[in-house]
């Protein structure tokens, strides 16, 4: 059986200017690779978590997938057709099968529309001239708990909540089977946030959709997801089931990760670990494994030699470390 979406080796370039090494008549690098080699699959109605930290290529990839970023190499095949190097003209047509929620949930709704404007657009792009769009408009507004006068309003005039959901009303609209939601708690009152993901989860176990969430919260994850991938410096460097990353994390990076989630137990004994430094620019890679620099667990072949090879002798749960699960220093 074909996965929904399978995307295999995926690397994502963008170009950067010449600068001062080109100034000094030095060869700079032309490029980055925001995405370096990912590669991850997606079964209908399945909810899953990339978590990583800014700058780790969690909406690049997004992005990538829902056609707005290009991918230089790899596959990304959605129900079996090829993605990567269709034109705007050819992956139009996808796009009702493909939606995507923004990060900013007000600065993604144009200022000029009102709501319903905002929330039918999407048939009018993609021609559907048949739909009776103030029908239209009022039962996705209805579907996301929003009254029917909310149509006539500007999104200034929402709350952050309000606009979360407008931005799920109009991911719905086309009736998707996969929906790529950055962000989608961020900003909101934790009451608020409760109340989304549980719109989120009725209207997946609903309409049968698969998610991608991606998110830096990771309790978003685990009250969410089936699966989940750990991103740094554009690659995974753990995925599998959800619950098995949270009880038995074989990356250092995971563990860190977990051990900095907040605890409401104020009597819990915490065991913190702290990262070295800050992530390493993605124009100077460190050789080896990448995460030598900031790994509290380092010992003397991380640093030298290969990158540790994806291990996948774990159905469910794979990795790339030398020395998973071993989380004691040298």
């Amino acid at each position: 059986m074909t996965a929904l979406l399978e995307v295999k080796d995926v690397k994502v370039r963008f170009p950067l200017g010449g600068g001062f090494m080109s100034s000094i008549g030095m060869a700079p690098k032309t490029s980055i690779e925001a995405v370096a080699g990912l590669s991850m699959t997606i079964e209908a109605g399945e909810t899953y978590g990339i978590v990583g930290e800014s700058g780790s290529g969690k909406t690049t990839i997004a992005r990538a997938i829902g056609g707005l970023h290009h991918a230089q190499e790899g596959s990304i095949k959605f129900n079996g057709t090829e993605l990567r190097g269709l034109d705007e003209s050819q992956f139009r047509p996808l796009r009702k099968d493909i939606s995507m929620m923004f990060q900013d949930p007000i600065g993604s709704l144009s200022p000029r529309l009102t709501i319903k404007s905002l929330l039918t657009e999407p048939y009018k792009i993609q021609g559907m001239k048949d739909r009776d769009l103030e029908a239209e408009a009022k039962r996705l507004l209805g579907m996301v708990g929003l009254p029917a006068d909310f149509a006539g309003r500007f999104a200034y005039q929402l709350s952050g909540g309000q606009a979360r959901r407008v931005g799920v009303a109009r991911a719905l609209a086309l009736d998707p089977k996969l929906i790529l939601a950055d962000e989608p708690t961020a900003g909101l009152d934790v009451s608020v946030q409760g109340e989304l993901l549980n719109l989120l989860a009725g209207l997946q176990n609903k309409l049968g959709l698969a998610m991608i969430i991606i998110t830096h919260n990771l309790n978003v994850v685990r009250h969410i997801t089936d699966r989940m991938g750990i991103m740094y410096l554009g690659r995974f460097v753990e995925e599998g089931l959800t619950e098995d990353i949270f009880s038995n994390p074989q990356h250092p990076y995971t563990l860190a990760l977990l051990a900095a989630n907040p605890e409401p137990d104020p009597d819990a004994q915490l065991a913190r670990i702290e990262l070295k430094g800050e992530p390493p620019s993605l124009i100077m890679r460190p050789g080896a494994c990448e995460f030598h620099p900031r790994c509290p667990f380092v010992r003397d072949n991380c640093s030298v030699g290969e990158s540790p090879v994806w291990d996948t002798s774990n159905p469910v749960h794979s990795h790339r470390c030398h020395w998973p699960g071993q989380h004691t220093t040298a």
